[in-house]
């Protein structure tokens, strides 16, 4: 699936929540949308991952944001 295929309002609730959460906090004055819509793909490909698989990398569930957005939006 290619990563334009993806938009927020499919999204899982919770994902959706976690997501805006972490962009209101961290992405202040900037269009959340169009920061969230070019890592969609990533969110989702995380949020695929079993429970061990986030651990074996060190994350949980809470962390796929600010990891899929470290590098513009670090903490």
């Amino acid at each position: 699936m290619a990563e334009s295929d993806l938009i927020t309002r499919f999204m899982p609730a919770q994902w959706r929540r976690d997501l805006d959460l972490f962009l209101v906090e961290r992405a202040a004055g900037m269009n959340g949308y169009l920061l969230a819509r070019q890592r969609i793909a990533s969110v989702a490909y995380f949020q695929s991952l079993s429970e061990s698989e986030l651990a074996s990398m060190g994350l949980s569930r809470s962390d796929i944001p600010s990891f899929v957005f470290e590098d513009i939006l670090p903490d």
